[in-house]
């Protein structure tokens, strides 16, 4: 028996593409995505870790690690 999916949705952008749309929250996840834009070694096409590996080489605040799990949770919801 197929399984049909009535709602294809269409895949979900890379996490740093998704992070940088993010801009113009008020929250930590707003200021990362301001900081992504701004760095022009940020990983735009990566997942949530190579973002968590670029921000620990960039010896990056804590906030901004716990603004990556907050903004992997909304990604993921998408």
């Amino acid at each position: 028996m197929a399984d049909y999916d009535d709602d294809p949705q269409e895949p979900r952008p890379a996490f740093g593409q998704w992070l940088v749309t993010q801009k113009d929250r008020s929250d930590l996840v707003g200021q990362l995505a301001l900081g992504a834009i701004a760095d022009r070694r940020f990983p735009r096409s990566g997942d949530p870790e190579a973002v968590r590996k670029h921000l620990s080489a960039m010896q990056a605040e804590g906030d901004m690690f716990a603004a990556v799990d907050d903004a992997e949770s909304d990604w993921l919801s998408v």
